[in-house]
């Protein structure tokens, strides 16, 4: 056996290292995505529970859900194997793909009409100020 396959680490190392708290692999191993071994009340973290880890927090970081994940590990566990994982994981990449774009493109309509408002806004309030210094102007000469 390799140090990798012998290495565990405790529920502080893993947070600490992957900058999570301990309530978040608390939560992943209720979600059945992390499965520590126990000694006592304490959690025995394996290499195989630190790489699904890393993959977890890749994964929230293109936007999948907890569900997601567990569909993609629950797949790459079964009888179907890699294969039938890869094809789930690029059906899910084009997913989100395909709404990020739709966000950008609902993100710059709106910074254009952000814009649009903004210039109109600050138009009128100049012309407010215009006619104000004009009256101003027009009470002192008389």
């Amino acid at each position: 056996m390799s140090d990798n396959e012998t290495s565990t680490y405790t529920i502080g190392e893993l947070a600490n290292e992957f900058d999570v708290t301990s309530r978040a692999l608390r939560l992943y191993e209720e979600s059945q995505l992390l499965a520590p071994k126990r000694a006592g009340t304490r959690r025995i973290y394996s290499e195989r529970d630190r790489v699904r880890l890393r993959l977890i927090l890749r994964g929230k970081r293109l936007g999948w859900s907890l569900a997601d994940v567990k569909e993609v590990f629950d797949l790459y566990d079964s009888s179907h194997g890699e294969e039938a994982q890869l094809v789930l994981m690029l059906d899910k990449l084009a997913e989100r793909h395909e709404f990020l774009k739709t966000q950008q493109k609902d993100i710059e309509n709106s910074l254009e009409d952000l814009e649009n408002v903004t210039a109109n806004a600050e138009q009128a309030l100049a012309e407010i100020r215009a006619g104000k210094t004009q009256t101003i102007t027009r009470s002192k000469a008389s």
